[in-house]
């Protein structure tokens, strides 16, 4: 199974949208492995952040990520990363088709609401930033058969 990690920005949180965003990601067939409330300090999004360096919106991108908590979630499932990239819409929220995160709730390309890794490279290097091996857990839930044909069912 993939895994891709998902972080909700501070206007998905200040804006109480948290909820549905998680509820429309696992409506999706992916499960929660690992979730967390976190303050995004600088160094923590220089990290995350690093390839945007340099670029003409990082310093807005910095003071906005780190103005309030975000919540960090890893996702798992076949297919996670496209999973998740299709369910959030185009980064853009006034070309993000509707039924997406962003097409749905999001109001501002700055404000979008949410992250979601764009490869399965970037989203173990992600993953790895904001959480330890301790803090994942891989688990069965009965309703698995249901949302993935495998050989087994």
């Amino acid at each position: 199974m993939e895994r891709t990690l998902v972080l909700l920005k501070p206007d998905a949180v200040q804006r109480g949208l948290s909820g549905q965003v998680i509820a429309r990601i696992e409506a999706r067939g992916l499960k929660i492995v690992g979730m967390k409330m976190l303050r995004m300090d600088r160094d923590l999004c220089g990290k995350h952040y690093a390839i945007h360096e340099g670029k003409p919106f990082f310093q807005g991108l910095v003071q906005f990520i780190t103005s309030s908590p975000i919540v960090a979630i890893v996702f798992e499932g076949l297919n996670a990363v496209e999973v998740v990239r299709s369910t959030m819409g185009a980064t853009d929220p006034a070309k993000a088709q509707p039924g997406t995160i962003r097409g749905d709730l999001g109001l501002d390309i700055g404000r979008n609401l949410v992250h979601g890794s764009d490869s399965r490279e970037n989203a173990e290097k992600e993953i790895s930033i904001f959480c330890s091996d301790e803090e994942l857990f891989s688990y069965e839930r009965s309703l698995d058969p249901w949302i993935t044909e495998t050989k087994e069912n």
